[in-house]
């Protein structure tokens, strides 16, 4: 009898803590496919070694922005055409996660089990994005050199106030005279940025470019390709980097992970999953 009782007592129990969580709205989160990004995402947040790597490489170009301003044949755009050597010198950087931090955004994702572009233009609004380590002191010693410098991004142009304010709150040069910050959507302008580096370069001679996307330095098109194929760009233009091109590293997103994808993001988040662990190589 008392077993009976007890048994009564736990379907009760049970009973009332779904109807509790029925009323509260109360749903687990599946984060399982963000929280495959977890480690990229405290790689940047935490360690040394990424904020070191984004020192080096902005210490780099700076010893290489004295060298190309010397040479008035140096240029870094591929766009780059016709006599340019008289031209007024300029460098073209993009922005998110090469000017401005935005691990937070993606420590959130996590956090909330959700994926771009939930929440993009929220944070973004929010203009509180800190620098990427060791691009100030880049920056600001382009600018005394009389260096005009362009902010060349694919943040939609929706978030233009709010990404001028971020930048000139973190007292990063920002000539309003040049519209040095160009958006997506802007002008028409879509997500390959060669339109805009086009254009600059019909004013400026473009001495060096700094992005963490490969197309901040070359075509949509050319970039759109297999994982294999990307690796063999990063072989084609060795000239470039470290001289005239700097990459920094992103582990967090990018293009990279839509070749994984073969270019074609998945409807499911099974789907993602599953080709993320057919393109690891155990070899």
């Amino acid at each position: 009898m008392k077993s009976l009782n007890m048994k009564k007592i736990l379907i009760i129990c049970v009973i009332a803590c779904l109807g509790m969580q029925s009323c509260t709205g109360v749903e687990e989160i599946d984060r399982s496919l963000q929280d495959q990004s977890m480690l990229a995402v405290l790689f940047a947040q935490t360690s040394p070694e990424y904020a070191a790597n984004n020192i080096q490489t902005y210490k780099t170009a700076t010893l290489n922005l004295d060298i190309a301003l010397k040479d008035n044949n140096w240029t870094a755009a591929l766009e780059q055409k016709g006599n340019f050597q008289e031209k007024p010198a300029a460098i073209i950087l993009d922005v998110d996660e090469t000017v401005l931090d935005n691990s937070a955004f993606q420590a959130r994702a996590i956090i909330n089990g959700t994926s771009y572009p939930t929440g993009w233009i929220e944070w973004g609004n929010e203009a509180n994005a800190p620098a990427v380590a060791g691009v100030k002191e880049f920056l600001n010693y382009a600018d005394s050199k009389g260096v005009s410098i362009f902010y060349v991004t694919n943040r939609v142009v929706e978030l233009k106030e709010a990404t001028k304010d971020n930048l000139i709150k973190l007292d990063l040069p920002f000539d309003q005279s040049i519209n040095p910050l160009m958006m997506k959507g802007e002008n028409g302008w879509g997500s390959d940025k060669t339109s805009r580096r086009e254009l600059i370069s019909k004013d400026y001679r473009i001495i060096l470019m700094a992005g963490d996307q490969i197309t901040d330095f070359i075509s949509l098109d050319e970039s759109t390709v297999s994982t294999q194929q990307r690796l063999e760009l990063s072989n084609k233009y060795r000239d470039e980097w470290g001289t005239k091109w700097f990459m920094i590293t992103n582990p967090m997103y990018g293009k990279w992970e839509g070749a994984i994808y073969n270019n074609i993001y998945p409807s499911s988040q099974e789907k993602a999953k599953e080709l993320r662990f057919q393109a690891l190589d155990p070899k």
